[in-house]
């Protein structure tokens, strides 16, 4: 049995998991009304127990996301870039990024290089630019579809380009304008991006800035990418969307802190919540 952790500091994952259907707060997994992710978070703030968003969105969408829910600071681009103060603070993460390109941002060396034009030409119809999201990211190429992440970093290091790696950040809900993925098969959001650049990663380090033990902090996801937040903190939630994804128990029980909700998505998110406060 896990030992329960009481969090000084909240990091949590945006889509799918603090948020449910359509980006809404106030919606289950369903489509239901809920208040239950808004009571919970009004726990936390009254608790005085800091939150911190932690996303593959941009950083203008997650200081955005910040000042509505009163998080402390917010994790942009999966890791590359922890911001506070507002958003007025910023510390950018490269990760493996070679040293012959320090200075410049993941994404002006992917553009330099060509990169995402050729492995989308490898990949006819199967893998796009997630358009229009993708314009303002700089530590990362955002990208949609489905394709096998394993294999495209295979492809990537036969290109000596093993610096990059292709992470899955979840499925898209079903759209008519997206036809990019097997029948049956939603399509998937990919991040393009050095090796080394987790969210875990850049959660560790802002733990570092503010002098919080890890042991002190809880983190709360719904994908294969939070999973990279376990090391960082005392203890990991999945919400149970994300657990019931094909391929997900597996790489659960190799986390040893982590645990799971009973609900999807921001009604286990304030599970996740309550049991850390």
């Amino acid at each position: 049995m896990l030992t329960p952790v009481a969090a000084r500091i909240v990091y949590t994952d945006l889509d799918g998991t603090m948020v449910g259907p359509r980006g809404s707060f106030w919606h289950t997994a369903d489509g239901s009304p809920t208040a239950e992710p808004a009571a919970a978070l009004l726990e936390l703030h009254t608790a005085g127990v800091a939150l911190v968003i932690v996303s593959g969105r941009t950083v203008d969408q997650v200081t955005e996301a910040g000042r509505i829910f009163a998080a402390d600071g917010a994790i942009a681009e999966l890791g590359s870039l922890v911001t506070w103060k507002g958003g007025r603070a910023r510390h950018g993460l490269t990760g493996d990024l070679p040293g012959e390109y320090a200075g410049r941002t993941p994404m002006d060396v992917m553009a330099e290089l060509g990169v995402v034009e050729a492995l989308t030409a490898a990949h006819p119809g199967r893998l796009e630019w997630h358009a229009p999201w993708h314009t303002t990211h700089s530590g990362d190429a955002l990208l949609r579809g489905f394709v096998d992440p394993l294999a495209v970093d295979a492809w990537l290091a036969e290109r000596d380009l093993g610096w990059l790696t292709l992470k899955d950040n979840g499925a898209i809900p079903a759209s008519a304008r997206l036809d990019l993925a097997p029948e049956g098969q939603l399509a998937r959001v990919y991040h393009l991006m050095p090796r080394g650049i987790t969210k875990g990663a850049a959660i560790a380090w802002d733990l570092e800035r503010r002098g919080v033990d890890p042991a002190d902090a809880v983190a709360i996801g719904d994908s294969a990418s939070d999973l990279e937040m376990a090391p960082a903190v005392g203890r990991l939630w999945i919400t149970a969307n994300g657990a019931g994804v094909d391929g997900m128990a597996g790489l659960l029980a190799a986390v040893p802190n982590v645990s799971v909700t009973d609900e999807p998505m921001g009604v286990g998110w304030a599970q996740a919540v309550r049991a850390s406060l």
